[in-house]
């Protein structure tokens, strides 16, 4: 015996309505055979809406048994129930449901987005286009609903329900917004696809006259089958007359022959297979591209969040390693693995001078070190004092320094023209001098080169040899180009004389160019205001302090309880230090970037939640269709994902220019890193899966029936 379409036994309904239990349905037992026309009538609150929303497999019974095509509904899962309703069911809904916005074509398209095997994009245009053709509609396909009538909409709505070519369409008031000669052009279409494509048809009505194209007609009252008649009246029924109808073109093999239900699950519940990966990473990303583009304004607004938060995290973290590159040109300046040796201090009537108030250092120590130390690569000192410099009518005032000729490479003065100091200037007290860029700057015309020219220095006429490349100025703000480097001896012999105590403080020994504030005279011949000393490496700077201090100690018969005439300052630390701020104030700029990132997260969070409250309709309708839970799921959280990434992409794109109009106009360096544009990428793709999870979440939980009631 042919097995019935559907065939219901004492279903009952029972809904919670505050602390009231409200029967929906009281024991309905209905049989519908395939190629039936079915009209059930009654008032409103007869239970026809809730029988009909068994029937879609959009709710479940309270009790008794609904079995399609021989499938108990009851038993399956939730994956197997959406695959049933794309495939098997075809709705059209009285209100229509169709998307706004979107053309009657990607309409009718929709639930070929959620079939087993998803179509690729013109496979599913085309199958719209001819869906749209059969109900006379091929001219409209690009006309949005607002740009239809209603009954152009309510046949976009068939043309939507018959694309899977379903086995039954379930027609829910499909004319209870229309007028009376569209209603009849409706109906009369619904009997011809009954008529000539075998489709099972349920109409729920509650006018006679759109009853009588059926040819059953089922009356309800108060949760109940009241009469079940035949109608004499309903035209012939070429479909009815056959139980083997022919299956509508496209079905399946096996639809219609009784054998579905293993085809959707046993009665564990357990789903059907899903479609391969690639094909259900494209039907996710479909879905959320056409919704996206059907609200581009709202999307925009969204992604400017992750955009303004992604441009500020690129952008403060270029300025942040642009000042670490700064700070690291700026130490490298003063030499690498560099330590300087003071003098000691003075005590005159109890009170003590500081380190520097002393001569105790002199040209014998520097060369002891020289010769003793083994962790030591070069060694180098200095004497100077302020004066003043002229050239033609101009002059002045700049730090004059007496060198060594290894003191410049070791605390990384490079010549920009001219040559350096050598050996032989200093053996043979040459009256040469090297200057900075700032007295180059005061003494000569801008085009002028001033190597070969004579300054008087002091009085004494010196000639220009060279002229160091720019430093710039200390963190403390000091000027590093405002000196004149002359050899030590001639420094020492002519122009200084020798080393006088000063007060060298600590600002001094780091960034040496301070003058002498006391004015003492020179005095004690073959003593030097400093010794710079330059360890073989950086892993050999704290062996070498070790070996320069035991040497000293060694040299001023310094005993173990004596106080030490001389102090070692390790100018690695000071370099370490400033370093160490500089990347506390770069990881202070990324993590207040981070934090308008995180707003912007919040912000795409807080849109979807208003989307899924606004769409809820719309998730009831792509469930109504074939779309499971994970498709929702999966596409709220790919409409999250899409939007922060693409205003991640462009958020890094914007910061990058950023960065450059900032060097540009604030002379300030700065650095795009690799790094902070990958960070940038993948934490504005974790700002969508995070803040999109929860909306995605509370939309894929939504009861299909409750969401397509939802005002």
């Amino acid at each position: 015996m042919d097995t019935p379409c559907i065939e219901l036994r004492e279903v009952t309904r029972r809904y919670r309505v505050g602390d009231v239990d409200v029967d929906a349905l009281r024991g309905v037992s209905l049989v519908v055979r395939r190629g039936e026309f079915l009209a059930i009538m009654g008032s409103s609150g007869s239970g026809k809406s809730t029988l009909m929303a068994i029937l879609g497999c959009l709710d479940r019974p309270t009790g008794g048994s609904y079995r399609f095509q021989g499938t108990d509904v009851a038993r399956l899962g939730e994956p197997a129930l959406a695959r049933l309703r794309s495939e098997m069911l075809g709705f059209v809904f009285q209100s229509f449901n169709l998307l706004p916005r979107t053309s009657a074509r990607d309409n009718v398209a929709l639930p070929l987005i959620y079939a087993r095997d998803p179509a690729p994009a013109a496979q599913r245009a085309q199958r719209a286009r001819e869906a749209l053709d059969l109900l006379g509609l091929g001219q409209r396909e690009h006309n949005t609903p607002a740009q239809l009538s209603g009954g152009q909409q309510q046949r976009v709505a068939i043309a939507r329900a018959l694309i899977n070519s379903p086995a039954v369409l379930l027609a829910d008031e499909p004319t209870g917004n229309l007028d009376t000669r569209t209603s009849h052009e409706i109906m009369q279409t619904l009997a011809r696809l009954n008529r000539e494509r075998g489709v099972t048809v349920v109409v729920v009505t509650h006018e006679r006259d759109i009853a009588d194209y059926a040819q059953r007609v089922i009356t309800m009252r108060d949760g109940a089958i009241v009469a079940d008649e035949r109608n004499p009246s309903a035209p012939a029924q070429a479909a009815a007359a056959s139980p083997a109808a022919p299956a509508p073109p496209g079905a399946a093999p096996g639809d219609h022959d009784g054998d579905h239900g293993d085809d959707y699950g046993d009665d564990r519940g357990d789903g059907p297979a899903r479609p391969s990966g690639l094909a259900f990473a494209a039907m996710v990303v479909a879905a959320a591209a056409q919704a996206l583009l059907r609200n581009r304004t709202r999307s925009a607004l969204t992604m400017l969040g992750v955009f303004i938060g992604v441009a500020a995290l690129i952008a403060m973290i270029a300025v942040g390693q642009g000042a670490n590159e700064a700070v690291r040109r700026q130490l490298e300046s003063l030499g690498t693995n560099l330590f300087v040796v003071l003098p000691g201090a003075t005590t005159t009537g109890g009170v003590r001078g500081g380190f520097g108030s002393a001569s105790t250092l002199t040209v014998a120590d520097a060369d002891a070190i020289r010769r003793e130390a083994a962790q030591v690569g070069a060694v180098s000192y200095l004497i100077r004092q302020s004066g003043q410099v002229q050239y033609r009518d101009r002059n002045w005032t700049t730090l004059v320094q007496a060198v060594t000729a290894s003191y410049p490479p070791t605390t990384n003065w490079r010549v920009a023209d001219g040559r350096p100091l050598k050996e032989d200037d200093d053996r043979s007290a040459a009256l040469v001098a090297v200057i900075g860029e700032t007295v180059r700057r005061q003494l000569f015309a801008a085009d002028e080169s001033p190597v070969g020219a004579t300054l008087l220095v002091r009085g004494l006429p010196l000639r220009v040899v060279g002229v160091y490349a720019a430093k710039g100025q200390t963190p403390y703000g000091q000027d590093q180009d405002d000196l004149v480097m002359i050899p030590f001896r001639t420094g020492e012999g002519k122009v200084l004389g020798v080393a006088a105590p000063g007060a060298q403080g600590a600002a001094a020994t780091a960034y040496p160019g301070l003058p002498n504030p006391f004015g003492l005279p020179p005095r004690l011949t073959g003593y030097v205001n400093q010794i710079f000393v330059q360890a073989a490496s950086a892993a050999q700077v704290r062996a070498a302090i070790d070996e320069v201090t035991a040497i000293l100690a060694r040299r001023h018969h310094l005993r173990p309880a004596d106080e030490p005439d001389f102090n070692v300052r390790n100018l690695s630390q000071i370099a370490d230090a400033a370093q160490g701020s500089s990347r506390v104030m770069a990881a202070l700029l990324a993590v207040v970037a981070s934090i308008s990132l995180l707003v912007g997260g919040i912000g795409i969070m807080n849109i979807l939640l208003v989307s899924v409250t606004e769409r809820t309709r719309e998730i009831g309708l792509r469930m109504a269709i074939g779309a499971q839970r994970s498709h929702v799921l999966l596409q709220f959280l790919a409409e999250a994902v899409f939007m922060s990434v693409v205003g991640g992409v462009s958020g890094i794109v914007v910061g990058a220019v950023a960065t450059e109009v900032i060097a540009a106009l604030a002379k300030w360096p700065t650095i795009v890193s690799p790094a902070a544009v990958a960070g940038g990428f993948l934490f504005s793709a974790a700002v969508g899966v995070f803040f999109g999870y929860y909306p995605a979440r509370k939309a894929a939980r939504l009861d299909p029936i409750e969401a397509l009631r939802y005002e």
